[in-house]
């Protein structure tokens, strides 16, 4: 059980120890395989398009679930299916790396997705119960750190792996981390009291449909426009439903009531707009720099000074965050992001110094953004709903992490990777707009 002031020392630092491990081994398994896609291209014969589903199937499955994941953790009990989701993204993982071909691949991913999205749907709430409100910030702080250091550490490791070995290992190295986390995490982690209350299957369906058929339809709408277009109309029809379904209950599985709250609305709004921003960088450079003859481990060098910035960044913002309101350094944030995506869209891929300079740009900027906004989100709703405001925060930075991934994939297909840079600009600058209307 955790109190109004969180969990007592020294329980509420194994607790976060095992938070930030899961955290940990899900942010490994993404940003190693990003560094990895054009790897997996030429061992599956795929093309880049079709590769980058290695990522998209990952997050559609992700998106989809984070809510019912959410709702679910708050009846059944937080620790309970935090414990189910690791232990499956951990069984998950094994069969990635078994997996004998593409399509066995994509199915593994999915099933990683659906126990990432059990995990990162309590993240929030788990964090909310372990620490006291005025260290909120700081907590969320430290998950942006432990974020960003594996990414950084994250493509150099991943171009170290297929330096020497082949790309199931990928998939292997982090088990141990999410294993240990998982043994230790059953007695340490919090467990609010569950909220008896029944489980809405059709809710949870709609919102699957609504997810998944939305982001299938935005794949696959330039090659099969008609199927694309019906994808896309059933996605939207099932929210509709599902919004409809869902209005005036007191405990809703899509957390409209936690909506209705303008600062939490144009938090997870500007959420959306700056991960979405944030892939936009990410997916496309590998792609952008290998066309232009550097190697795995030259790219990863070349992509760290990012995730470096925004662990240096994230425990300050952090920490300000608990002293000062967060619009306005969540707005200066994305405009920095947005200069410095625009800078990589200029730049030619020759200029190694200036591009390390521009994603050193783009890191300080999402650092400033990340933590403010998600102390935003959680201290603006009730204590009671940390589940659910925690699921939601999950599902806005997921959903534009979708997002960018799929328009990444639009890109390639119009006119090439780097014109992702341009359009991830033009996101950061939305999330900087809605952070100063939150004033």
């Amino acid at each position: 059980m955790s109190g109004a002031d969180g969990l007592p020392e020294p329980r509420r630092r194994r607790a976060a120890l095992c938070i930030l491990g899961a955290l940990a081994a899900s942010v490994l398994d993404a940003s190693m395989l990003n560094v990895a896609l054009p790897t997996l291209a030429r061992e599956f014969g795929v093309s880049a398009a079709e590769a980058v589903w290695a990522v998209n199937a990952y997050q559609i499955a992700v998106v989809g679930t984070l809510i019912p994941f959410a709702a679910l953790g708050e009846i059944l009990g937080f620790r309970r299916v935090w414990a189910a989701g690791l232990a499956l993204f951990c069984a998950a993982a094994l069969l990635a790396a078994l997996a004998p071909g593409f399509e066995a691949l994509l199915a593994a991913r999915v099933l990683q997705g659906l126990g990432s999205a059990a995990v990162m749907s309590l993240l929030a709430g788990l964090v909310r119960h372990s620490y006291p409100a005025k260290d909120l910030g700081r907590a969320i702080g430290n998950t942006a750190l432990t974020v960003a250091v594996c990414s950084a550490v994250g493509p150099s490791l991943g171009a170290a792996v297929l330096a020497l070995a082949s790309w199931p290992f990928l998939f292997l190295l982090h088990l141990p981390l999410g294993l240990a986390a998982l043994g230790f995490g059953l007695r340490a982690l919090p467990e609010p009291q569950p909220q008896p209350r029944a489980f809405d299957l059709g809710a949870a369906a709609l919102n699957m449909a609504a997810f998944g058929l939305v982001f299938l339809g935005l794949d696959i709408l330039l090659h099969h426009p008609l199927a694309g277009l019906f994808a896309l109309a059933g996605g939207i029809g099932c929210g509709a439903v599902l919004v409809r379904r869902e209005m005036g209950r007191s405990a809703p599985l899509l957390p409209l009531d936690l909506l209705a709250i303008r600062t939490v609305r144009l938090a997870i709004a500007a959420s959306v707009c700056m991960f979405g921003a944030h892939m936009l960088c990410v997916i496309p450079l590998p792609f952008h720099l290998s066309a232009a003859g550097y190697s795995a481990f030259e790219i990863g060098l070349i992509i760290t000074p990012y995730p470096l910035a925004v662990g240096l960044l994230a425990p300050i913002a952090g920490r300000l965050s608990d002293r000062v309101p967060s619009a306005l350094p969540c707005a200066l944030g994305g405009a920095v992001l947005a200069g410095a995506l625009l800078a990589l869209w200029l730049l030619p891929p020759a200029r190694v110094e200036w591009l390390c300079a521009a994603l050193l740009l783009a890191g300080i900027g999402f650092g400033f953004f990340q933590a403010p906004n998600n102390r935003t989100i959680l201290a603006g709703t009730p204590r009671a709903r940390a589940g659910s405001a925690g699921g939601m925060q999950a599902t806005a930075r997921v959903l534009g992490q979708s997002l960018g991934a799929t328009g990444a994939a639009l890109c390639f297909t119009l006119a090439g990777p780097q014109t992702a840079f341009l359009s991830g600009a033009v996101l950061a600058l939305a999330a900087g707009g809605l952070s100063l209307a939150r004033r």
